[in-house]
């Protein structure tokens, strides 16, 4: 990166900054991650915009592919969306600008994005550029792909590449971070490797998002996890679970996922001790709180019982 597209990213990161409209503690404020409801912004994105304005989230988290994706990445998701129902991601259809001017114009920032491994490894200039735009810090790792996750060795060696990441995002002014699914919470060949690659990775250069439901389906405890690395969780996914569950093997394929999708409920309509996790989140500092909840029958309903919950924890 040279000194032009330095000072260039600087300026358009000052500039998101003093759009963004939240200007309330941020320990205070909640998000919401858009894939929990992809129907809705797919149909009419400004209207899907202005309804989670309207819930009182002031942040959102966008989920790739993007149109500067890896096409690899691109490819996968075009192969799934006949089984999810939907295809829109992204900046369904627009450009960064035009996203960010409709999330302005309803006083809500897009602090997060989600993006996959490829494109974090191969396409980081253009991936700063649409962040920037946007007025985003974070890009995020939402699961680390199945074949690079078989050993305890794939696992160092996933580490040793998050800190070649988030190197090469700290060049182009913002922050790597890894959001962990349900794997990677049980001992393999004597360590657990969530744990391994928390200690192997720099912490002035990975960041970490916490899913409080895999982690508890993984057979974690999200408090605990916040209390052993006080400084490296910086965003959390909060979605709450009908009653105690754990994966039938290691959490390490979707088909174990898929079957716990319908244990998933609003925030504060089930067991986890949601204020718990929140108020530890807040002591150690974490920055977002993003609602997620996975292919939710009824996000307008299910979505405004989560904002109504955390709301009465401020």
């Amino acid at each position: 990166m040279d000194r032009r597209q330095f000072l260039s990213y600087s300026a358009a990161a000052l500039a998101a900054g003093a759009l963004t409209p939240a200007s309330a503690d941020a320990t205070k404020r909640i998000g919401l991650q858009l894939f929990s409801m992809p129907k809705m912004l797919e149909k009419d994105f400004r209207e899907g915009i202005a309804f989670v304005a309207g819930l009182g989230y002031s942040e959102v988290e966008l989920y790739g592919p993007y149109p500067f994706s890896a096409p690899e990445a691109i490819a996968g998701w075009r192969a799934v969306t006949p089984q999810l129902g939907f295809s829109g991601s992204g900046f369904f259809g627009m450009s960064a600008a035009q996203v960010h001017s409709i999330l302005s114009e309803h006083r809500l920032s897009a602090p997060s994005m989600h993006t996959d491994l490829l494109t974090l490894q191969r396409h980081m200039g253009a991936l700063a550029e649409a962040a920037h735009v946007l007025g985003a810090t974070y890009v995020t790792l939402p699961s680390i792909p199945a074949d690079k996750r078989k050993s305890l060795d794939d696992f160092k060696r996933m580490a040793d590449s998050f800190n070649s990441i988030g190197t090469e995002a700290r060049r182009y002014g913002l922050k790597f971070a890894y959001h962990n699914h349900g794997y990677g919470l049980q001992e393999m060949e004597g360590q657990i490797p969530l744990e391994l690659i928390l200690q192997q990775t720099d912490p002035k250069l990975v960041f970490f998002e916490m899913d409080i439901y895999w982690t508890t389906a993984g057979g974690g405890d999200p408090v605990q996890y916040l209390k052993n690395y006080p400084t490296r969780y910086k965003l959390l996914h909060l979605k709450d679970m009908k009653e105690r569950q754990r994966f039938k093997g290691d959490g390490g394929d979707p088909s174990q996922w898929m079957a716990l999708f319908p244990y998933m409920t609003s925030v504060g309509d089930g067991v986890l001790d949601i204020k718990a996790i929140v108020a530890q989140g807040r002591r150690n500092g974490v920055e977002h709180f993003f609602v997620e909840q996975d292919g939710v029958a009824d996000p307008q309903l299910a979505l405004r019982r989560s904002a109504d919950f955390l709301l009465k924890l401020q």
